[in-house]
């Protein structure tokens, strides 16, 4: 899959595209669908897939100063992105400029001038332009407009709830990862560089690998059981995420101690 980053100078190869537009984030069941539908069609017409998101999350943009909330930052966005068949990726940066642009600006100006898109695949609920003001009723009337097809994808449910971002995180948050992992289709996992710890557990005979949350969500704290990938292979294991108060930390992280491995994970 090809990472692309701005839509001033798409590549040749990649202009009318059938592209899925959204933030994506967690890139759950429902993600899935709008994004499997956009590739269906691509392949339909002969035509490239895409999926057109954002950096940083648009909340992240306007508000700064709240918690880490994102269940994939980008990089993980992409690597899961990449699973599913999908020619390129598109990065918007969403910055004051992009927050500016007007429902009709954002489509005449990324989407049909810059991308040049043969068809938009968008899910239910998707919203868009300054204050939020585009929705698929305004996305459909441009499309006629402005030469382009819009397809809607319906809502996806899993255990009689719809699959959502935010239905999500509040699970992640509640302790529940399991009816998490139902709607995203895959367990939950946080991604980083193991770090030096203070090397209590080699003293007890159970070292860790000590992973910062970085840009993560933070779950519910406490013991899970787990699975931790190093390299290509992913053992089982059990982490503590917590910040340690009763050796005073501070910092939330994640400690996971791995069955059945030896060997120096720093780094």
């Amino acid at each position: 899959m090809r990472i692309v980053h701005g839509y001033a100078d798409v590549p040749v190869e990649l202009r009318g595209a059938v592209v899925a537009v959204g933030n994506f984030d967690g890139v759950h069941r429902g993600h899935q669908a709008v994004i499997g539908e956009a590739r269906r069609i691509a392949a339909e017409h002969g035509a490239p897939s895409a999926v057109v998101t954002f950096d940083p999350h648009p909340r992240r943009y306007f508000k700064p100063a709240e918690p880490p909330f994102e269940l994939t930052p980008l990089a993980v966005k992409a690597r899961q992105i990449a699973t599913l068949g999908i020619d390129a990726l598109i990065v918007l940066p969403f910055d004051a400029a992009m927050a500016a642009l007007t429902a009709y600006d954002f489509v005449a100006r990324p989407l049909v001038g810059g991308i040049q898109i043969r068809h938009a695949v968008v899910g239910f609920d998707f919203v868009f332009g300054n204050n939020r003001r585009g929705n698929i009723e305004v996305l459909e009337g441009l499309s006629h407009e402005l030469g382009f097809g819009v397809t809607a994808v319906q809502p996806v449910q899993r255990s009689g709830a719809v699959c959502s971002s935010t239905t999500i995180r509040h699970l992640l948050r509640d302790g529940k990862p399991r009816s998490a992992a139902e709607q995203l289709g895959r367990p939950w996992e946080i991604v980083g560089e193991v770090q030096s710890g203070d090397r209590r557990g080699r003293t007890i005979g159970f070292p860790t690998a000590n992973v910062a949350l970085g840009p993560f969500l933070t779950p519910a704290i406490g013991v899970y059981a787990v699975w931790v990938g190093i390299g290509a292979r992913w053992y089982m294991g059990a982490a503590n995420i917590g910040s340690r108060p009763t050796v005073g930390g501070t910092e939330v992280r994640v400690e996971a101690h791995v069955f059945d491995f030896a060997g120096d994970l720093y780094g």
